[in-house]
């Protein structure tokens, strides 16, 4: 019984720290859906993420990188239900949080024939070196949309 008890305990004891570091410092959502829904529903996991204390590393290219821009379209802006947010309007409290970074793909502003000045103050535009390395972080968790 003695043993049985200290295996449990050396077993406890291992596992402890591997759960305490199930969350990862950063987490990198990546999103090209076009759809509001969809954009709207990365924001919502990236801010929820972001309560929990989780730095949020948010990469936007394609058509949902059109939710950045200054002069976005309407599905970007339109209240959505239940709560009558819009992706724009949850991206822009996300960004307010403490170590939480929105950038666009480097070619995005390039395809466009625009430059940074048609992007919404405080996000930027990704480093395709940088981003690679906070994809490999060891502390980073990604998601895709």
């Amino acid at each position: 019984m003695k043993k049985l008890a200290l295996t449990a305990a050396a077993v406890l004891s291992l596992a402890l720290p591997a759960a305490a570091q199930d969350k990862p410092e950063t987490l990198v959502t990546i999103l090209t859906a076009p759809e509001p829904q969809t954009q709207l529903m990365a924001m919502v996991l990236a801010a929820n993420a972001a309560r929990q204390g989780v730095a949020q590393h948010i990469l936007l290219c394609g058509p949902a990188a059109d939710i950045a821009l200054k002069d976005a379209p309407e599905t970007a802006t339109a209240p959505q239900p239940p709560r009558g947010m819009s992706p724009q309007g949850l991206m822009r409290k996300i960004m307010e949080g403490p170590n939480n970074t929105v950038e666009v793909c480097a070619i995005y502003l390039p395809g466009k024939g625009a430059d940074q000045s048609a992007l919404i103050d405080g996000v930027g535009v990704a480093d395709p070196q940088a981003m690679a390395g906070a994809m490999l972080a060891a502390n980073a968790r990604i998601t895709s949309y």
